[in-house]
């Protein structure tokens, strides 16, 4: 099946003041919390604010861990670490591993701490900005960090939209911003994850296109999760995947009068399916290692 590879565009104005005001206020921070979904470790990564993300000492949190295909996401754990990341897996469902995130962080400013000590500055809280793209679970992050509903969640794109203050207690303070995304997606596969996975708002790629790249990446990667989710266990890939549509929608019921498939529910189910967690254990994107082998 033939996907459109023009870049995809889509920058809504909040976004490109939240990089002004993320630069403007860079120097206020002392350490960023960077949010990206274990289930795909590289596309939700910001691509285009490394030089102003790179000033401050980074912790790497991976979101939604209970989701992910945990074989997958270690390798990039690996990747990330093998950078010069601390990174923490977190279960946003549960309760967060605070001394893991506390002794990590810590351990980022040390020699920040020294130094202030040594100009005989008054000891204060550590400032964190939390960043991620939209969806990644930032506000959840936030709420559970604080131990209090202290930001809106929502499950979908954009919820937050300006640069907050949270003041947690005697040690930290978070800086929460909107979710973050880059002008021009030039690779397909990036915009079909992240939109597939809900960090896109769907209007924006056409919706087949995203549907047949969560059905094609089950069927590469986790064939047994669409046979037991759809009941689907063959696809011609060199044709269209209405034929698969098809299937699903007489199995979960998705049809119109004069038993036509609904197309729209169809695609609407598995979306939904996906946004709220039913298909676990799935990291599309794909670790190469320095051989050229996928992982």
């Amino acid at each position: 099946m033939k996907m459109n590879n023009n870049p995809i565009n889509w920058y809504p104005g909040h976004m490109a003041k939240t990089k002004r005001l993320i630069k403007e206020n860079i120097n206020m921070i002392d350490i960023i919390y960077e949010l990206i979904d274990a289930r795909i470790p590289y596309s939700s990564k910001i691509q285009d604010m490394e030089d102003i993300l790179s000033m401050k000492p980074r912790l790497l949190m991976m979101t939604k861990s209970d989701l992910c295909d945990m074989s997958v996401t270690k390798k990039w754990i690996s990747y990330y670490e093998s950078l010069g990341y601390q990174v923490v897996l977190l279960d946003l469902t549960g309760k967060l591993p605070m001394k893991e995130i506390m002794d990590k962080t810590h351990l980022l400013l040390s020699g920040w701490s020294e130094k202030r000590e040594q100009r005989g500055l008054k000891k204060r809280k550590i400032r964190a900005l939390v960043v991620g793209v939209p969806n990644v679970g930032k506000s959840t992050f936030i709420n559970r960090f604080v131990g209090k509903k202290a930001v809106n969640v929502g499950n979908k794109p954009g919820v937050t939209k300006t640069l907050d203050w949270i003041r947690m207690n005697d040690e930290v303070e978070l800086l929460d911003s909107p979710g973050i995304l880059w002008p021009k997606f030039t690779d397909q596969t990036i915009a079909l994850n992240l939109s597939g996975l809900t960090a896109i708002k769907e209007e924006v790629l056409p919706i087949y296109e995203v549907i047949s790249h969560i059905i094609l990446s089950l069927y590469h990667y986790y064939p047994n999760l669409l046979k037991e989710r759809y009941g689907i266990e063959e696809i011609d890939e060199e044709d269209d995947l209405i034929p698969v549509l098809d299937l699903i929608g007489k199995k979960r019921g998705c049809m119109m009068r004069g038993g036509e498939i609904d197309y729209d529910r169809v695609m609407a189910l598995i979306l939904q399916d996906v946004k709220d967690g039913k298909i676990k254990g799935i990291t599309f994107d794909r670790y190469v290692d320095k051989t050229g082998n996928t992982q």
